[in-house]
């Protein structure tokens, strides 16, 4: 009887598990769309997609603000680190500049983050688990340590993903309105100085601190241009940032290679949304068969093993 309270309480996890990372998952779509919803709103208030100022409204944002908090308290003297001192030293924040928190989060303050989280992670599963008994309580506290541990990688490269695809659907406005202004006389400062002060987005916020870095020399143009395209984890805006520094450098005819990029930028995206669009069915079929799957085994299977169990 034991071996089957045992596939009892593993199909139970199983489907305990697959529920809430569905739920998580349901979450997160309809945070995302709330933002964007607020972000176009028409009435002209600020937009909440201006990336300095909106606020941590979803776990991987708390996540990576609680890291940027760390990465802050570390310098300060009187801070106590939980994380030993030959992990501090070693680099972790690969993923940090894709995700916008370039000089925000430290190696110190990343480790330090996983360890508390971890640390939390294992002794909220301890409790939840221990509550019901000992072997759940074991079994949670290392799914809590392991979750809370990834948690802060996973977040910047949830972030990244999301940073990458807000630009790549901004990118192709940003060098229409760009070629229009370069086609109606004025200089490329002017042009982006146009789309910076009329757009309201994270790309125009990027390129905003750009033109203000090479406008006061604190950088090159060229510099200041390739930051920015190195900030997002997208090949397509390279592209477009060397054509730019290239046609601006030999003075070669900058409208027509910025018409042509929007248009290719245009069609990358749509082709991406109808990919999206045609893999998720597919998707779907996973969240189904784990959450049907083991109900339907459990209840065919459950009175023969019950009857087999007794008849021994």
């Amino acid at each position: 009887m034991d071996w089957v309270n045992g596939v009892y309480g593993a199909g139970a996890l199983l489907s305990a598990g697959a529920a809430g990372w569905c739920l998580w998952r349901c979450g997160c779509v309809w945070q995302r769309r709330a933002r964007h919803r607020a972000a176009v709103r028409p009435d002209g208030s600020q937009s909440l997609r201006r990336e300095g100022r909106r606020k941590a409204e979803s776990v991987d944002e708390r996540i990576v603000a609680y890291a940027a908090y760390l990465s802050q308290r570390m310098d300060s003297p009187l801070a106590v680190p939980w994380t030993p001192a030959f992990l501090r030293d070693r680099p972790s924040t690969q993923s940090a500049a894709t995700a916008g928190m370039a000089g925000r989060l430290t190696d110190g303050g990343c480790w330090e983050a996983r360890v508390r989280l971890a640390v939390g992670g294992l002794l909220a599963g301890l409790l939840a688990g221990g509550a019901i008994s000992v072997e759940l309580g074991c079994c949670l506290a290392a799914t809590g340590a392991l979750t809370g541990w990834q948690a802060l990688p996973w977040a910047l490269r949830h972030r990244a993903r999301c940073r990458a695809e807000a630009m790549e659907r901004d990118l192709s406005e940003m060098l229409d309105v760009v070629a229009l202004g370069m086609r109606s006389g004025m200089s490329f400062d002017r042009s982006l100085e146009l789309y910076t002060g009329h757009f309201s987005t994270m790309l125009a916020d990027a390129l905003a601190d750009a033109h203000r870095q090479w406008s006061c020399g604190l950088a090159s143009r060229d510099e200041a241009l390739r930051a920015v395209a190195a900030s997002y984890d997208s090949p397509l805006f390279e592209r477009v940032v060397e054509n730019v520094v290239r046609s601006l450098r030999f003075g070669a005819t900058l409208a027509d290679n910025l018409e042509d990029a929007a248009r290719e930028a245009r069609s990358g995206y749509k082709a991406r949304k109808q990919e999206q669009v045609a893999k998720a069915p597919v998707k779907m079929m996973v969240p189904t068969g784990v959450l049907i799957l083991p109900a339907m085994l459990i209840l065919v299977l459950g009175p023969v093993l019950l009857e087999l169990a007794g008849g021994f």
